[in-house]
């Protein structure tokens, strides 16, 4: 990858954990950058409408050409479309976040989701973000399904979470690790308390393809308070009719299929 390329991905990456926008000096500081050459990249950003200048003070911010882009390519692939009527019911009858995480290459990233609880607090953490997979139930459910030296491969490459980015409970030990996958292949479905977000807790379910390809996760995520251990055991047989329901329909979607091959 060409110096220009990739300092110009890096600027994006860095704006887009920034919406309120970032001075240029600020974003050639934490990018360890030349402010000159900075400067020329975000105005080729502009040029391109990828970034925009605040007009009052002068900070840099992404456009939605980005986003708009990303939508686009998941329209067209047709996973939505596929995976919504699962996600709904799933969310409908645990009323609780319910999402869908793809296999994208060494990484998981969200694409959908259904929102059910109608009430109290509603759980909903940035879609789009490469999950992490030492921390999350997505990360603990797509681990599961390998061998252990190619998940402590994955985790090792990632990085352990703390307790201080995450949940007091975080997995921070590769002992740690494996004894939550070893639990999660023995039920079929990972669960998490307090070690992804304090308080929080969550639960998840590869998706595998006719072929038996993991090609995604499906998760339920809520409060402590509502979603306890009980009721995450309750919900398991639900999460994991969910995943089949999405792996029969998953030869319709050209994005899972291309993710199979």
């Amino acid at each position: 990858m060409s110096t220009i390329l990739e300092r110009s991905f890096k600027v994006l990456e860095h704006l887009a954990t920034c919406p309120e926008g970032v001075p240029l000096s600020t974003l050639a500081t934490e990018l360890d950058m030349p402010l000159s050459a900075t400067h020329r990249l975000l105005a080729e950003l502009v040029r391109c409408g990828y970034v925009r200048q605040h007009q009052n003070h002068s900070d840099y911010m992404l456009t939605i050409k980005l986003v708009s882009l990303g939508l686009s390519f998941l329209s067209a692939s047709g996973i939505v479309d596929i995976a919504q009527p699962p996600l709904d019911r799933l969310a409908a009858e645990s009323q609780e976040l319910v999402r869908l995480g793809i296999v994208d290459g060494d990484q998981l990233i969200f694409v959908a989701k259904a929102q059910g609880a109608t009430r109290g607090l509603r759980y909903d953490p940035d879609m789009g973000l490469s999950v992490n997979l030492s921390c999350s139930s997505a990360g603990h459910a797509w681990l599961s399904t390998m061998s252990d030296e190619r998940a402590l491969e994955l985790v090792s490459r990632q990085g352990f979470g703390t307790p201080k980015e995450f949940g007091p409970r975080a997995i921070t030990s590769v002992k740690a690790l494996l004894a939550c996958l070893k639990a999660t292949r023995q039920r079929g479905f990972s669960m998490i308390v307090e070690v992804f977000a304090p308080a929080m807790t969550a639960m998840a379910a590869p998706v595998r393809n006719s072929a038996g390809t993991v090609i995604g996760v499906v998760t339920i995520a809520g409060p402590l308070a509502r979603l306890t251990e009980e009721r995450m055991v309750a919900l398991g047989p639900a999460l994991l009719a969910a995943t089949e329901q999405l792996a029969l329909a998953s030869g319709a979607s050209t994005l899972l299929k291309r993710r199979a091959a």
